[in-house]
């Protein structure tokens, strides 16, 4: 009777304790697969946080950018070319615009890109639920584009890509505002040249 009597309790915390090895086990695995997917460090969630915490690393280099700015570099020489108007108008719809570009010119600098830098922006974008818009520029960058926008109104661009000629490289811009999607289309037809002139090699 008395090996009946503890025979249960036996199983019981025989049971408890795979349950939690399995448990244990399980928590290993999601946390090597989010390593792996995560690119450096701990991801970045947004842009923002992705600008903030690359901003002062090796490699990398970040450019604020005005609606004068703008107007300067890119407005005086193509805005005829595009229309000029939806230009125009785009520029003075911006409320901040900004760059950040990366040259792997150090070894931990090269280390970021071994360890997915541009998987982890990618990541964000998607997750973000960031909307895919296509060039209709003639000659610009290989940048792919996303915006978020509600119906034709675009309240933010982002732009990622390569520097010409630069092995590794990254280029991340984004731009915020009150702008159409033909506004943003003409914003893409100058980005590539201003982020050249703005943070180029």
């Amino acid at each position: 009777m008395p090996f009946l009597a503890s025979s249960p309790t036996r199983h019981r915390s025989a049971g408890g304790f795979l349950s939690l090895q399995l448990l244990a086990l399980a928590l290993v695995v999601v946390l090597l697969g989010s390593c792996r997917a995560s690119g450096p460090g701990t991801p970045a969630r947004t842009v923002a946080a992705f600008f903030a915490k690359y901003r002062d690393r090796s490699g990398f280099r970040t450019t604020e950018w005005s609606a004068d700015l703008l107007q300067r570099m890119a407005l005086v020489r193509v805005g005829k070319l595009l229309g000029g108007n939806d230009l125009t108008n785009a520029i003075t719809g911006i409320r901040t615009a900004r760059v950040m570009s990366f040259l792997p010119t150090s070894g931990s600098a090269q280390n970021l890109v071994r360890e997915g830098l541009s998987s982890e922006v990618s990541g964000l974008l998607q997750a973000e639920r960031y909307t895919p818009l296509a060039s209709n520029a003639t000659g610009a960058a290989p940048y792919t584009y996303v915006v978020k926008a509600n119906g034709d109104q675009v309240s933010e661009l982002v732009a990622t890509g390569t520097m010409p000629d630069a092995l590794g490289s990254f280029v991340l811009v984004q731009v915020q505002g009150n702008f159409t999607r033909a506004q943003a289309d003409a914003l893409i037809g100058v980005l590539p040249e201003v982020v050249q002139q703005t943070a180029g090699k």
